[in-house]
């Protein structure tokens, strides 16, 4: 196994970070031009969103297939032949002239999307020792809030210097260099087990991890804290192009910068988690996120910048415990399960703009976060439940899975 801090553990967290970086740019590239691609295509704000939705959505669905498919085949090449075709669709998003064409892309982008965050914290899984586990993962998270802030400002400040579909190309182009360097960096898996590729067996697995109520309630919290988390994001980006502030694509995008708080909380959550029972670190972000919103209602720039570092450390300190808390609960099938928590996380993220959305149109920005606030106080609540209800012996679970 790999050991914390070796030579081995830098190599492979920083492959699977470049990766997880890669991934993440290309699904967010399109969120700072929301308010760009509304006006060139004559959308609505809600339909400007799908943009965005579609491959959350569709990211999310695959899953389930390439988790289960990494338990039979491996963990390397369906990763690697995943980005390959996420990268070509981002190259064909640049010469796009029809919003339909660019929505059923993006779909199948987000189908692509999902090969390395359905299989990556179980090679992990495979690979590392329980103590550089924890640590790996909460590297890995923060790769995830780097590709996210990375993929937002080149979608910001090519989309304002070049247009918006010079943003896909250029993403295209480092999609490109990230890929050959994972290539060269990522070894092959060195204690996989394969399980034979079986629908009965996959889907007596999912329906393991369903009746899990230790599981399930975990699937929540990722689900609903991304379903308000993203989205406030994008409806943001409304209220910014719009009086009295009325900014352009480039600095719309600087707002993703208050990711980095992300990044510093998920690369925090593994030692926070040495002091404090998971399901607590999990309570703390999701109240830390609960203040940040707040500070947004304040009606100055400033306080919503502030509000919304606040935000993005609450949410990923949260989101990168709750990523590792599934993956050592499970029974058995850790990639299945990692990939149905992801699942959750992403079907949030796409249809969270569907809650959201009446409420922007009831009571602007007012109204967004009220209705955040009304999910929030649920997840908090399940991760209280998870802090004090009792867990099974994993050791006895694992044992009759074998």
């Amino acid at each position: 196994m790999i050991e914390y801090r070796t030579a081995a553990f830098w190599r492979v967290t920083l492959a699977l970070c470049l990766g997880s970086f890669m991934i993440f740019a290309n699904l967010y590239v399109p969120q700072p031009l929301l308010p760009m691609l509304g006006h060139s295509f004559g959308v609505s704000t809600l339909m400007a969103g799908w943009s965005l939705t579609i491959g959350t959505l569709t990211l999310g669905l695959s899953l389930l297939f390439y988790g289960s498919l990494s338990d039979s085949v491996g963990r390397r090449w369906p990763m690697l032949i995943s980005m390959t075709g996420a990268t070509l669709i981002t190259l064909m998003l640049g010469f796009i002239h029809h919003y339909p064409s660019l929505l059923l892309l993006r779909a199948l982008q987000g189908f692509c999307l999902g090969g390395l965050p359905a299989i990556a914290i179980a090679y992990m899984g495979d690979e590392f020792s329980p103590t550089a586990l924890t640590a790996a993962v909460g590297f890995y998270i923060s790769a995830n809030t780097l590709g996210g802030i990375g993929g937002r400002l080149i979608g910001g400040f090519v989309g304002e210097s070049l247009g918006w579909a010079w943003a896909f190309r250029v993403m295209a182009m480092i999609s490109i260099v990230c890929m050959v360097i994972f290539v060269s960096l990522l070894p092959k898996s060195q204690h996989f087990n394969a399980q034979p590729l079986n629908m009965k067996v996959m889907a007596r697995n999912l329906l393991g991890h369903l009746s899990n109520p230790i599981l399930i309630v975990a699937y929540l919290i990722g689900g609903f804290n991304f379903f308000i988390f993203i989205n406030q994001y994008s409806y943001v980006t409304f209220l910014l192009s719009g009086p009295p502030h009325q900014l352009p694509a480039s600095l719309i995008g600087l707002l993703f910068l208050t990711y980095l708080s992300g990044t510093l909380a998920s690369a925090l959550s593994g030692r926070i988690a040495r002091y404090l029972p998971q399901p607590w670190v999990m309570a703390l972000g999701i109240l830390v996120f609960m203040a940040g919103s707040l500070v947004t209602l304040l009606p100055w720039l400033p306080t919503i910048v502030l509000g919304f570092l606040l935000n993005a450390f609450g949410f990923f300190l949260t989101h990168s415990t709750n990523s590792g808390w599934v993956s050592r609960q499970a029974p058995h099938s850790r990639a299945s399960a990692s990939s149905l928590y992801l699942v959750f996380y992403y079907v949030g993220a796409s249809t969270g703009s569907l809650y959201l959305d009446p409420f922007w149109h009831w009571a602007g920005w007012d109204g967004v976060i009220g209705a955040s606030l009304l999910v929030l106080a649920g997840t908090l609540s399940l991760s209280l439940w998870l802090a004090w209800s009792p867990r099974p012996d994993l050791q006895e679970a694992r044992a009759i899975h074998r």
